[in-house]
């Protein structure tokens, strides 16, 4: 019976799921901010290359 009142005061796991929870949010923004700025600079270059193939 200690063992579960013990367990159910223990708050490090709660807070180590959170940071992570926190981390792969963070990541899943950060992916998804690069994603849109490779499809921005893909087409900037593409704007390129077509500029200079006409030249």
């Amino acid at each position: 019976m200690k063992f579960i009142k013990k367990f159910v005061r223990d708050t490090k796991a709660a807070t180590a799921i959170e940071y992570g929870l926190i981390a792969a949010l963070i990541a899943v923004a950060g992916i998804t901010a690069m994603g849109a700025v490779g499809n921005s600079v893909t087409s900037t270059f593409q704007k390129v290359d077509n500029g200079l193939k006409k030249s």
